[in-house]
């Protein structure tokens, strides 16, 4: 998948999830020209950069052909707040877990980076990555948050631990 139906793809899912209020395309100029910008139910801001791995083998010159497959089993979807406010861990499980469900014949799986199931080491860099059956990649990179009635927080390195 590229990153442009990549993004719209995660944009009209993540419209449909329970806990999101509004989602929509973000784009930081060219150092991040694809993103979403997702607003939880309880107001919590998140800003996440999507990015593409392509398949092995293909190139963005090639046209694109989705591959499809079994879709992932529906999965338990679970429960974002914890004390009435969003983590990066929470919103990274959450957000896996909804475009999991999604029913989309091209993904293999979702999965949080700090998913004790798929990495060894604590990540530096909060996210959700996608697996297609392409053998190509998505990524969710979260960039910055902020709480109810906050503007836009600073860089990665900087995400607050709850918003």
């Amino acid at each position: 998948m590229r990153p442009q139906r990549f993004q719209d793809f995660v944009v009209e899912t993540l419209a449909k999830a329970p806990d999101v209020q509004h989602a929509e395309a973000w784009q930081e100029g060219t150092k991040r020209p694809y993103g979403v910008h997702v607003v939880f139910s309880s107001g919590a801001q998140l800003w996440a950069a999507a990015v593409c791995q392509m398949p092995p083998g293909h190139n963005f010159d090639e046209p694109e052909v989705p591959v499809t497959g079994e879709p992932p089993a529906d999965g338990p979807v679970p429960d974002l707040y914890e004390g009435g406010k969003v983590s990066p861990l929470r919103a990274e499980a959450y957000l896996a877990a909804v475009l999991g469900n999604s029913g989309s014949a091209e993904i293999v799986r979702a999965y949080g980076y700090s998913d004790g199931a798929t990495t060894t080491r604590p990540t530096a860099h909060p996210g959700v990555g996608v697996v297609f059956h392409s053998g190509g990649r998505g990524f969710l990179l979260f960039e910055h948050t902020a709480r109810a009635g906050q503007s836009r927080g600073g860089r990665h390195s900087e995400l607050q631990s709850a918003f």
